[in-house]
């Protein structure tokens, strides 16, 4: 298998299993992480999910070139490649990379795609595309100058410059950078306080973080007050409420 798929608890945890090509992904690895992350998506059990790579090299340097390029003879688009986290899939549940090495073009635009990510002090980012004549196209080009300041995406675009996991967290490109020994216990740590809170009121804030970046801030407050309406409705809502009163800690069960 080229993903490994594993749950602990509430928490999905997928593993980019390729170090032999530094976790590139070809056709047959795509798809098997578009399955792994439906079901995901569709299984009420799990709430957060855990992306990383495996060994100490790479978490994921994109696509792998030598078999995908091969395929579609540089030019030719009849294989289209399964849809993907970066582009083609929506998940409404927080994902987090844990990023364990190179995190290079495709790899990145994995990166940017997860709400939250953390890296160990060897990893480094970069989009080296338009050194081979391309350009990201699973929406690097789109989510980087949103995500921070615009020249800072700019040199990493136009040059396919690479930066340290160091510089990263100084542009707001991560969270946080831990030692590699710490990576997966933060990695957890924070997923179990993602679990922690109300899993419907989480997948409403992520969704409306996402969906309102695109809208003028009125419809985004229209789509806040909507989500909100929904989830004072929710079993869960009822129970976070008995829960402060009566001073507990909440059951909540998605509902």
């Amino acid at each position: 298998m080229s993903i490994d798929y594993v749950r602990q608890d509430k928490i999905a945890i997928f593993t980019l299993n390729r170090p032999q090509v530094m976790n590139a992904l070809d056709i047959p690895a795509l798809t098997e992480l578009h399955d792994a992350l439906q079901d995901f998506s569709s299984d009420p059990s799990l709430w957060a999910g855990i992306i990383t790579g495996a060994g100490q090299e790479a978490f994921c340097t994109g696509i792998d070139i030598r078999s995908v390029l091969a395929i579609n003879q540089f030019q030719d688009r009849s294989q289209p490649l399964p849809p993907t986290l970066m582009k083609g899939m929506e998940i409404d549940k927080p994902l987090i990379a844990a990023i364990n090495g190179l995190a290079l073009g495709g790899g990145l635009e994995m990166v940017l795609a997860c709400d939250i990510r953390i890296a160990c002090e060897e990893a480094s980012f970069g989009m080296p595309e338009v050194t081979l004549g391309l350009i990201p196209d699973w929406g690097g080009t789109q989510r980087l100058p949103r995500m921070i300041p615009w020249c800072a995406a700019a040199e990493l675009l136009l040059t396919g410059k690479s930066i340290t996991a160091t510089e990263a967290f100084r542009i707001g490109l991560i969270n946080r950078v831990v030692p590699r020994e710490e990576l997966m216990s933060t990695a957890l740590e924070w997923a179990n306080a993602i679990c922690s809170a109300a899993p419907l009121a989480v997948r409403a804030a992520k969704e409306a973080m996402v969906k309102g970046s695109n809208l003028p801030l009125e419809q985004g407050l229209e789509l806040e007050d909507a989500l909100e309406t929904y989830l004072r409705g929710t079993e869960d809502y009822y129970e976070g409420i008995k829960a402060f009163i009566e001073k507990r800690r909440p059951l909540y069960r998605a509902r």
